[in-house]
């Protein structure tokens, strides 16, 4: 009798097989590569302050390293200790209370978007994702089981996604908004009015909020930071609050970030990361304590430097032909649309999407951008401005020349 043989099990889970790269590192990580390697690379791609974390933040750290208290796990949540400043540090600069026991302290802000989905989605449960969007908010979705729906508005909107949009876009199986304003990958910041009315659309249909505020302290002009549960308060429980002290700080290594939300959510993600990674480190957590206990004179003298390499890479690009570039209004990235340069060639060749333009742009000129497709739709290019003044303005010059050559 012939044996009849099994067909091969997938060596790799279809869960993370499925997972895409997150484009941001993998354009940091490239960069990096061919500096390291002795090319004159200039990167646009990571979202990471080239600042030095403040000295009494560090101190603070050296401090707790010699420390042996410090040398042991905590309880899963976070150092008792921190989830009050936490909770303080909301009131100050929120202008709402917390209470600690409803803060959990994570690794890092990226942790805490995926543990809030997980605690939250169930699968085929819909999130919807006003895009452009964080290249890990969708990732985060499909490991939870849930189904992101994509909701765009583009340079028309000025990024900004309306009522209307998100209502056309509901469904029965409807269950989370994703929010985060000021905005990554875009520097758009919704207004208190706009962030008002998409909370009570939310709050109306009972749906979740999942409010990123990890660029809180990074506003420019008129622009204001509106957290979503201070207008709408009884948003509080159906809504979750995603932070962190990397932006702010200049802290992207130190890997600390938290989640705010209701009990029973608090409860069953800090359970979680029982089990995933026990608890941050101790030194990091002590570091935090530092920085949110503080005072905010670092944090401003970096904002003032954004905002003067924000000034300068919008007037340079926008200089350049078929590019469009709605002044951010946060964090430290543009988002400029280069829609009008698809289908013209450059130097021999004629890309025909962003991911297409960014590669001939690091072949040619050796600079690092990220495309749109990894935040949405192609026709887009992300560069960040949280890097020194004069790679910024070198940076930003080869662009310049290189797309002045399309015809």
């Amino acid at each position: 009798m012939s044996q009849q043989t099994s067909p091969p099990r997938p060596r790799v889970s279809r869960r993370l097989a499925a997972i895409a790269e997150s484009a941001t590192l993998a354009v940091d990580a490239k960069a990096k590569a061919l500096k390291a390697a002795g090319r004159p690379v200039i990167g646009f791609g990571a979202g990471e302050p080239d600042f030095p974390t403040p000295e009494a933040i560090v101190e603070a750290a050296v401090a707790a390293v010699r420390d042996p208290a410090n040398h042991r796990y905590t309880p899963a949540a976070g150092l008792p200790a921190l989830r009050e400043a936490i909770a303080a540090k909301t009131l100050r600069d929120s202008g709402y209370e917390v209470r600690p026991q409803d803060v959990l302290v994570t690794n890092g802000g990226k942790q805490a978007v995926f543990q809030a989905f997980a605690s939250i989605v169930d699968p085929g449960d819909e999130v919807l994702l006003p895009a452009p969007y964080w290249t890990t908010y969708p990732e985060a979705v499909r490991l939870a089981g849930g189904v992101p729906v994509e909701v765009f508005a583009g340079v028309d909107q000025g990024y900004l996604v309306t009522v209307e949009q998100l209502e056309a876009a509901r469904t029965e199986r409807t269950k989370v908004l994703l929010f985060c304003s000021p905005s990554n990958p875009t520097g758009a910041v919704y207004s208190p009015e706009q962030t008002e009315e998409i909370g009570r659309w939310a709050l109306e249909h009972g749906i979740w909020v999942v409010t990123d505020e990890i660029y809180e302290h990074l506003t420019y002009d008129d622009a204001v930071f509106t957290p979503i549960q201070r207008v709408v308060p009884e948003l509080v429980d159906t809504s979750i609050v995603l932070n962190g002290v990397a932006k702010t700080y200049a802290m992207t290594g130190w890997r600390v970030g938290w989640m705010i939300g209701p009990a029973d959510v608090i409860k069953a993600a800090t359970n979680f990361q029982s089990h995933l990674t026990s608890n941050v480190a101790n030194v990091s957590q002590r570091a935090a304590i530092a920085a949110l206990t503080g005072d905010l004179t670092a944090v401003e003298a970096m904002r003032s430097a954004f905002d003067r390499r924000r000034r300068t890479m919008v007037e340079r690009l926008s200089a350049i032909d078929g590019v469009v570039v709605p002044a951010p209004q946060g964090a430290f990235y543009a988002y400029p649309s280069v829609e009008g340069l698809l289908g013209r060639t450059i130097r021999g060749v004629t890309p025909t999407t962003s991911a297409e333009l960014a590669a001939l742009i690091l072949e040619q000129v050796e600079v690092a951008v990220v495309p749109g497709e990894a935040f949405g739709p192609s026709g887009f290019l992300r560069l960040s401005y949280a890097l020194g003044d004069e790679d910024l303005v070198e940076g930003v010059s080869r662009i310049q020349k290189l797309l002045a050559e399309a015809s």
